[in-house]
């Protein structure tokens, strides 16, 4: 997975890139948590997203937002970082031209970015949202929520009350036309410490329903 840098609103934007083997194979970004609170494009939540994506043969990007290892800039409260996520979605779109899908995840403070970017961005197909934090941050733009998603949380989450992601969750499927699965996992907290592998289990079988169902649709 080579290391790439990005030309951002803020100067350079440390990434990693995985091209996938196909030509018109879906491409996924996957964004991290919190700058201010430890989070990297390293991070294991963000890297289990990225390697069950590129296991499926996506291409697939992670990146630093702003202020983050080689990444240049301030961390700016989301709008700086949801330019960043903007910019990295160009670029990989920029060398997938003839992808069949775009899918966007993210993990907590991601997850806030990624749909914003969904709200942005009318070509994004589908999302992934691990740990939204719904009691944090303001998800009212999500009306309507354009596309169908995943969303994913743990019970025993001491981050964000598992009531906060109800509340999302009740908003988002009131929208016609699309689907949201919320998936739990038992025992995880907010950071999925020892449960990476249900995670991954999670999330690798939701993409491969998707693209099932997405495939059924073409014949």
């Amino acid at each position: 997975m080579p290391e790439i840098i990005i030309n951002g609103p803020e100067g350079r934007i440390e990434a990693r890139y995985l091209p996938a083997k196909e030509p018109n194979a879906p491409i996924a970004l996957i964004l991290h948590p919190h700058p201010q609170h430890g989070g990297t494009m390293n991070n294991k939540v963000v890297y289990t997203l990225y390697h069950a994506f590129a296991q499926r043969g996506f291409a697939c990007l992670r990146f630093n937002f702003r202020g983050v290892g080689r990444s240049q800039g301030t961390f700016s409260r989301g709008e700086g970082e949801l330019s960043d996520a903007a910019t990295a979605l160009d670029w990989l779109q920029s060398y997938n031209e003839d992808s069949s899908q775009c899918w966007v995840a993210g993990f907590s403070f991601g997850a806030w970015i990624g749909m914003q970017l969904l709200m942005r961005r009318p070509e994004i197909d589908s999302f992934i949202s691990v740990a939204p934090p719904a009691n944090m941050f303001d998800f009212s733009f999500l009306a309507p929520c354009p596309s169908s998603g995943l969303v994913l949380r743990g019970d025993k989450d001491d981050v964000v009350p598992p009531s906060a992601v109800d509340k999302l969750i009740d908003k988002l499927r009131q929208q016609k036309g699309i689907t949201i699965d919320l998936e739990t996992i038992s025992g995880a907290n907010h950071f999925f410490h020892g449960k990476i592998d249900k995670l991954d289990k999670q999330v690798g079988g939701y993409i491969d329903r998707a693209m099932s169902d997405e495939g059924e649709a073409a014949k």
